[in-house]
């Protein structure tokens, strides 16, 4: 008896060791969230700093996996687990996820010393700030307002200094909630909203003008002291959630769910599908507001079936073809082989003959994705999925060097709807809002 009762009372201090192992509660996702950093070691992760992630993106497979395996060499000599807790001596490589993320919600707990200067990069691009906001140097640069700005945004822009200082003491952790949907950015840092649905500039597109990358690596930027990371969590925000998001009040409905009777022209060549309009397959035509409208934000949300092409007519007659008696911003699964040989101004979000777009902001194809086309005198700005995809002044264009000038593109008023092109591209939850 006495044995046995060695057996438990040994049974029952190993027990009691794999609690404490489990650091007490340390690193467990609460619902919905999985855990970047598992608490045990580095698995998911690899090295990289400052860099634009398109370099890692060119790589091949196997380059990719070779990159892995050498910067985990430099990480090795930084980057340490202990108790639950994964600490940085303040030098080396970035610690950098393996996956790349879209939209997001991200959670995680830090706490640093003196001097330490660090941040988040959001899909490989710097950064929300981590500060000391009590080194005097670096006041002239904004320590003095506190971490959790986007720093990297230009001087002056929203988002670049948090609204509130809301640092603890060193030694005590601080918490962030940041969720990203498209380019725009919103930060909780301990429990005050110090970022609000802002857009995040690309550092690395400063030269090219590319927006937020639609993908990309979170990565824990170190340098300048010692900081300690625990529960890292994210949770990845599906199309309906970020479309839900995206779209606010003040708009009139223009599509009920149930009929077309809201609409004008080819009325007959769509339908109504499981509460969603549809462009009938080898029909086309152009589907027009009742209304005409001068400046205005359009919105809706699109579906797109494998080389779908459709388009959204502008301030267009009743008649004619709108890409050329108006002019049309082009809805179209540009990643289909199909396309392989388009002219830059006639990918996805482009105005037609004019405009490129910027490319790869499109979901993939079967998924719901969110437009928004605002058409101000002659500024044109088209957002997808909450990314600027082009702004641009039509009155500005050198149209010297335009193949084929779009009649109707300095007509300020006009009918506003889709121009199909026999394809069953669907749309649903479809809005306007007059401008002044």
């Amino acid at each position: 008896m006495k044995r046995l009762l060695s057996i438990f009372a040994t049974l029952a201090l190993l027990t009691a060791g794999h609690a404490l192992a489990d650091h007490h509660g340390l690193n467990h996702p609460p619902a919905g969230f999985s855990a970047l950093f598992n608490g045990k070691d580095l698995e998911g992760w690899f090295g990289h700093g400052t860099k634009d992630p398109r370099t890692l993106w060119a790589m091949s497979a196997e380059e990719l996996a070779a990159h892995h395996t050498k910067t985990m060499e430099d990480v090795n000599q930084h980057w340490s687990v202990k108790d639950g807790i994964l600490v940085n001596d303040g030098q080396g490589l970035y610690l950098t996820t393996r996956k790349d993320y879209g939209d997001f919600e991200l959670l995680l707990e830090y706490k640093t010393v003196a001097k330490a200067d660090s941040g988040i990069y959001l899909r490989g691009v710097p950064q929300v700030q981590i500060w000391d906001p009590t080194e005097e140097a670096k006041f002239g640069i904004g320590a003095d307002k506190g971490s959790g700005g986007l720093w990297n945004n230009p001087a002056g822009s929203p988002g670049k200094d948090p609204s509130k200082r809301m640092d603890k003491p060193f030694g005590d952790w601080n918490k962030f909630r940041i969720k990203m949907i498209g380019e725009r950015v919103t930060i909780d840092f301990n429990d005050e909203r110090v970022v609000d649905n802002v857009v995040m500039h690309n550092y690395f597109g400063k030269k090219d003008g590319t927006p937020m990358f639609p993908k990309g690596p979170i990565q824990l930027q170190t340098h300048g002291g010692e900081i300690s990371w625990r529960n890292v969590f994210i949770r990845e925000i599906g199309s309906e959630e970020a479309n839900n998001h995206l779209s606010s009040n003040g708009f009139t409905s223009l599509f009920d769910g149930m009929s077309l009777d809201q609409w004008q022209g080819a009325v007959d060549n769509y339908e109504v599908v499981n509460g969603n309009i549809r462009c009938k397959q080898g029909k086309g035509g152009n589907l027009l507001t009742k209304d005409e409208y001068e400046n205005f934000v359009f919105r809706f949300e699109y579906k797109l079936p494998p080389g779908g092409n459709n388009g959204v007519a502008v301030r267009a007659p009743l008649k004619g073809d709108t890409a050329w008696e108006a002019f049309e911003i082009q809805i179209l699964d540009d990643n289909h082989e199909k396309y392989a040989k388009l002219k830059d101004y006639q990918y996805h979000g482009s105005i037609y003959g004019l405009v490129p777009a910027k490319r790869g902001y499109n979901r993939p194809v079967g998924e719901w994705n969110y437009q928004e086309i605002e058409a101000n005198g002659s500024h044109i700005k088209v957002t997808v999925n909450g990314t600027v995809i082009v702004d641009a002044d039509v009155s500005k264009i050198d149209r010297s060097k335009v193949a084929k000038l779009p009649k109707g593109v300095d007509r300020t008023k006009g009918y506003v709807g889709f121009a199909g092109h026999s394809d069953p591209v669907e749309f649903r939850n479809v809005s306007i809002k007059r401008l002044p």
